[in-house]
């Protein structure tokens, strides 16, 4: 069968769709639909999505991104939460063929199970419009448990992918930027006006690519004790290093081991969080780890 040329992705077309089902924006799924076949290009281009392609789209609404993915790729998995938007899909997509939607939370959807199924195992390409109160949960659970992922292109708020690109000492850095980093190459592929979406959201978006990194960019011994003393020092912001570690109780380290530690490192002993790059927090870990 041949691929039919996406058809949504203009205002007209949302809301013939919107208005012939009756559909109502569900404030609790933080839904914004893309108008824009500009945006819905450079993503698909973004993403680099070819024919040999599997790919799985997170939130896929009322299809629009689905349709060019669909006609950009092999095949597409689309995971909604939404089950009022079944019904949509099953309309808006009913011309392809190579598209299979699950009615499921994406946190709980077995991610590398179905790569093993659709992809032979090898890495897939994720992409995503998400919701901004889930964008975080999402991201990090796709990279932490270490399912098979090459990319992952999403339209996320501006300002959180502001944070996910950002170095030590800027006010938007913290447990994300490093987080990311610490798993991912992150490049901004365009700011996206409210304009664009369907209700109109109150901030600025921007499309991201995280490309997975073949090999972490710092080597630790304890990448959970990472994130830990990560979060710890970001958790209080205005406190020293120290003073965070010691204060955060998913941590159990004696303040004297603590200060060592830090001592050890060539650190300030009033030293934030917010200074230290990347490797300066892996060192940091394999001391500490050491030290137990």
């Amino acid at each position: 069968m041949s691929k039919r040329e996406p058809y949504l992705g203009n205002p007209q077309a949302t809301i013939a769709v919107l208005n012939k089902y009756g559909f109502t924006f569900q404030k609790k799924f933080g839904q914004n639909f893309l108008i824009d076949t500009h945006v819905l290009d450079k993503i698909i281009r973004a993403a680099e999505i070819t024919e040999d392609d599997f790919v799985l789209e997170i939130g896929p609404g009322i299809g629009t991104m689905t349709q060019y993915l669909a006609y950009a790729a092999r095949e597409v998995c689309a995971v909604e939460i939404d089950k009022s938007l079944i019904p949509i899909l099953e309309d808006t997509l009913s011309d392809y063929d190579n598209v299979t939607v699950i009615n499921e939370d994406i946190l709980k959807v077995d991610i590398a199970k179905l790569a093993e199924e659709k992809n032979g195992g090898r890495p897939i390409k994720v992409v995503a419009n998400l919701p901004y109160y889930i964008t975080t949960p999402i991201i990090m659970g796709l990279f932490e448990s270490h399912v098979p992922v090459e990319s992952i292109t999403v339209m996320v708020q501006k300002e959180v992918a502001d944070r996910m690109q950002v170095g030590p000492g800027t006010k938007d850095y913290g447990a994300l930027s490093l987080a990311v980093q610490y798993y991912a190459e992150p490049y901004i592929v365009a700011n996206v006006p409210p304009n664009c979406f369907m209700p109109r959201p109150k901030v600025g978006s921007a499309v991201i690519r995280l490309t997975r990194h073949a090999q972490t960019p710092v080597q630790v011994e304890n990448e959970k004790l990472l994130f830990q003393i990560i979060r710890a020092s970001f958790n209080q912001r205005r406190k020293t290093l120290a003073n965070g570690l010691k204060n955060y109780e998913g941590l159990s380290f004696e303040k004297e081991t603590i200060e060592a530690a830090i001592a050890e490192c060539g650190f300030s002993p009033s030293v934030r969080g917010e200074a230290l790059s990347l490797e300066e927090f892996a060192k940091l870990a394999n001391v500490l780890g050491r030290a137990k």
